[in-house]
């Protein structure tokens, strides 16, 4: 495939379909400060591979989208200065530029889609931002029109997460809340919001998807994990936090693209890093139970 550079890891896994997981890296280049983002990028892999998966970061660079990253271009990737951060409408641009960069949840669900696999860990996904209700992350779209199994946290605490949902809704995706009957408002398991279905169990999970597609849908499904409990974090403070992150973006003239790390940022300031050490938990929680999503996948021999 031309612009795609597949790993011989990767490879050899999609022949047999062995269980991939894929993971974004626009957390590495744009989520996390340094040097956490690269420690995370390798934890997670990590985590993915003691659970019998094999992870695949993607990301772009040298003008090709990488499936699965050797360590050396994992940590070139996450120290490098001026990376893009890497959605849909960005690859072009990308490609012909040779302009390196960090996918984000939409970009890295696209990428991994293309070349067949069909689960994905990530923290929080992106949705209807505060305020906005024309401010829409690309991520509900790509999840609207790709086949992919995404493990998160819910939506990024700084989103409209009512809102959210209902475009979740609108787009047909089941959002299924994996031992919990809540919406995770990603620092803490509670939104007030109910998940459309609980699964118990990853095999619940595989029943789940195996029915939804092969009946003919053709979009993602949304497994929401809540928050390891020693690291949620009170509702009181991250209001609080949140609110002061939104007016400072709104006096520094911070919109669009920009908007979510510049929040991410001041909300781990504000919170005295208690946002960041929930944020690489739930991330690291994530990964284990894609990788046991996809082993399960495996020893069923399921594939879309």
């Amino acid at each position: 495939m031309e612009y795609f550079s597949i790993s011989k890891e990767i490879e050899a896994a999609l022949k047999i379909h062995a269980p991939i997981v894929a993971l974004e890296s626009a957390v590495i280049t744009h989520g996390l400060p340094r040097p956490f983002n690269l420690e995370l990028a390798q934890e997670m892999e990590s985590i993915v591979r003691s659970q019998g998966g094999i992870p695949s970061t993607i990301a772009i660079m040298n003008g090709t989208i990488k499936i699965g990253l050797s360590p050396l271009e994992l940590e070139k990737l996450a120290f490098e200065e001026n990376t893009r951060k890497i959605s849909p409408r960005d690859f072009g641009i990308a490609l012909s530029k040779k302009i390196n960069g960090g996918t984000t949840v939409a970009g890295t669900i696209f990428a991994a889609s293309q070349v067949g696999i069909q689960v994905f860990a990530t923290g929080g996904i992106g949705g209807v931002h505060r305020n906005s209700n024309f401010d829409i992350s690309a991520d509900l779209a790509m999840l609207g029109h790709e086949k992919m199994v995404v493990i998160c946290s819910g939506a990024k605490a700084i989103l409209n997460i009512p809102a959210t949902l209902e475009v979740l809704e609108t787009y047909g995706i089941p959002v299924i809340g994996f031992q919990t009957d809540e919406f995770p408002a990603f620092y803490s398991s509670h939104s007030g919001l109910n998940v459309d279905m609980r699964a118990e169990s990853i095999e619940d999970i595989y029943s789940l998807v195996k029915a939804h597609w092969a009946i003919g849908n053709s979009n993602s499904i949304l497994v929401t994990v809540p928050p390891p409990k020693e690291y949620e974090i009170n509702q009181t403070l991250i209001d609080t936090a949140l609110q002061q992150a939104l007016k400072e973006a709104n006096k520094n003239h911070i919109y669009g693209a920009a908007t979510t790390p510049y929040l991410l940022q001041k909300m781990n300031e504000l919170t005295g890093g208690l946002s960041l050490k929930a944020n690489l938990a739930l991330l690291k929680r994530n990964a284990e139970i894609a990788a046991k999503i996809a082993t399960c996948f495996s020893a069923n021999q399921y594939h879309r």
